[in-house]
C-alpha cells in the first residue's frame, strides 16, 4: 500500500493482531498503540484526527452489528459485484474488526487472498489461512503492488479527505476487469409517511454531523456522488443500486425488521460515539447540550410512531479490460 511491510512486534497488548504487519516504517510499532483516551472512549493514536470516532470494543461491537445490517440489506450478501472471488485478490479498504473480510474468507475458501486495511489494530488474530491485514492509511500513495481483481469500501463517509483520488487509486490498483465496490448510506434521513420532522433530533444529530464533518474536509455525505466519481476515474461499466433501511421495529417486512430493530440500537448506543468529539471539538457545542441531542435522539429512535430511512447505495464499478 503506502510502503514496505513491517511486522508488529507482538506482544500481551496486541496478541489480538498477531501477525498483522504495518506498511509506513518500524516506528508505527508502538505509535498505533498510542491511543487516545477522551469522552470514556478509546480513540486511535496512528493517524490521529482522521477518524473521528472511537475503536474500542463498545465501538466495535457497533461496527459488527452495522455489518450485519448491510449483509441482510442485500440479502445475505457480502457484495453485489458480478464477479468470482474464487483463485482472485481481494483488498477492503478501512476493514475495521475486519469482519467483511473474514466472512468472505470463510465463504469462498478458494479466493488467493483477501488483505484487510485500517488504521486501527483491532482485528482478532484468529482469521481464514486467506485472510490478513496491515495498519495503513489507504489516503497516502500506494505503493505498487501485484493488482487487486476486486476492491471493497464500505462505511467510510466522515472518513476521506479526497474520495475522486482514493477512487483513482483503486482504478491504478486494479488489474483490467477488475471491480470497485462502494458502499455507503446517504446520510440525509428521511420518512416516506412525513413522520420524520424537520427538527427532529435525528435530523439535527445527521446535520450536524455532516456539518462537523464538511469543516474538516472529510465529507459525511459522499454516498451521492460515487457514480460521478468511478466515471471520471475510468471506470467503464457502472452498476448501482439502492436499499431502504428503516430505522425501528415498525417495518413489516421481517427482514426489514431485524435492519430496523439493529439499526434502533445503532442510535440508542452509538449516539454518543457520533456526536462526542464532532459536536464537541468541530462545532463547540457545550457538553450538556451534546447531551441533550444525545438523549433525544434515543428517545426518537424508540418511538413507532416515527420512520426514519436511509437510503443504503451499493456502486460497483469495473476497469475497462483493455485498459
Amino acid at each position: 500500500m503506502s510502503g514496505q511491510p513491517v511486522e508488529i512486534t507482538v506482544d500481551d497488548e496486541i496478541a489480538s493482531v498477531a501477525g498483522t504487519t504495518t506498511t509506513t516504517g518500524t516506528s508505527l510499532a508502538s505509535s498505533i498503540l498510542q491511543y487516545e483516551f477522551k469522552y470514556g472512549r478509546r480513540y486511535h493514536g496512528y493517524q490521529a484526527g482522521s477518524y473521528a470516532f472511537p475503536n474500542d470494543e463498545r465501538e466495535q461491537d457497533r461496527l459488527d452489528m452495522v455489518h450485519h445490517v448491510y449483509y441482510r440489506a442485500l440479502n445475505n450478501r457480502l457484495f453485489l459485484a458480478p464477479f468470482n472471488p474464487d483463485g482472485k485478490r481481494i483488498l477492503d479498504i478501512g476493514t475495521g474488526t475486519g469482519i467483511w473480510a473474514i466472512q468472505l474468507g470463510d465463504h469462498y475458501p478458494k479466493t488467493a487472498a483477501v488483505l484487510g486495511n485500517d488504521l486501527s489494530p483491532i482485528q482478532p488474530a484468529w482469521v481464514p489461512p486467506n485472510v490478513r491485514f496491515v495498519i495503513d492509511d489507504v489516503e497516502k500513495p500506494w505503493v505498487p503492488d501485484e493488482p487487486y481483481d476486486f476492491i471493497h469500501c464500505r462505511y467510510m463517509a466522515g472518513s476521506i479527505k479526497d474520495w475522486p483520488r482514493l477512487i483513482k487509486q483503486c482504478y491504478d490498483n486494479l488489474k483490467p476487469g477488475g471491480w470497485l465496490e462502494l458502499q455507503e448510506t446517504a446520510n440525509r434521513p428521511y420518512s416516506e409517511d412525513g413522520s420524520l420532522k424537520a427538527d427532529s433530533y435525528i435530523t439535527k444529530m445527521m446535520d450536524g454531523l455532516i456539518e462537523a464533518c464538511n469543516r474538516i474536509g472529510r465529507t459525511m455525505d459522499p454516498a451521492l456522488s460515487f457514480e460521478k466519481w468511478v466515471n471520471e476515474a475510468g471506470f467503464d461499466k457502472v452498476l448501482k443500486q439502492t436499499v431502504k433501511l428503516p430505522v425501528g421495529v415498525w417495518p413489516k417486512d421481517s427482514r426489514l425488521k431485524e435492519c430496523g430493530v439493529l439499526l434502533q440500537a445503532n442510535f440508542t448506543e452509538g449516539v454518543e460515539a457520533f456526536t462526542a468529539a464532532l459536536f464537541g471539538e468541530v462545532l463547540g457545542w457545550p457538553r450538556d447540550e451534546v447531551a441533550a441531542l444525545n438523549a433525544g435522539v434515543r428517545a426518537e429512535a424508540v418511538r413507532n410512531d416515527i420512520h426514519p430511512i436511509f437510503d443504503f447505495h451499493i456502486i460497483s464499478a469495473q476497469k475497462p479490460l483493455e485498459a
